[in-house]
């Protein structure tokens, strides 16, 4: 992947203690969301018009750096137990670096086959094209966002260090105003 046309934004966060440099735009409520194209448990390709349902429900992506980390696992853990709070009409999403088999594997093992896992392995596009791939590690950090219907960002949570849990209330928050 060539990374030369890509804004790169140091400081933004860091990994256990150290700077890094994240890929990709800043996004802020009101953008436009940026296409993507992930890949599902099938292989097959996934992308924002899908998440979204042609118009008739709201995203929330849930980015992690890797299922198999203690946080990360807790993160998605967390959201998996407080899916009864997400209004009706949301998508929830889960989007790593992780290949499409270990994010089944790990669903299975963890009960959480209720949320919707999606890689970015393939191309990166998320990753870049939603601001949030580290480039020392080549890996999403830990983000959230809440994109409506209108294909809009509702809501976003880059949390500063990488190894630490993001803000739930919030996240959830944003997506009951919706």
């Amino acid at each position: 992947m060539t990374t030369s046309a890509i804004p790169e934004r140091a400081g933004v966060i860091t990994f256990r203690g150290t700077p890094m440099t994240l890929l990709g735009p800043a996004l802020r409520v009101g953008d436009p969301a940026p296409e993507f194209h992930l890949t599902s448990g099938t292989l097959g390709q996934f992308t924002l018009e899908e998440a979204l349902d042609g118009g008739n429900r709201n995203a929330l992506f849930i980015a992690v750096p890797s299922l198999d980390t203690p946080t990360c696992h807790i993160e998605t853990n967390t959201f998996n137990t407080r899916l009864p709070e997400v209004p009706a009409g949301t998508g929830v999403f889960v989007v790593s670096m992780d290949l499409p088999f270990a994010q089944k594997r790990w669903a299975g093992a963890n009960e959480a086959e209720a949320l919707s896992f999606l890689s970015d392995y393939r191309d990166r596009s998320f990753g870049t094209g939603y601001g949030i791939l580290i480039k020392e590690l080549l890996l999403l950090t830990r983000a959230n966002f809440v994109v409506a219907k209108n294909r809009t960002i509702a809501y976003v949570e880059i949390v500063p260090e990488v190894a630490t849990e993001p803000n739930y209330d919030a996240t959830l928050g944003a997506l009951k105003k919706l």
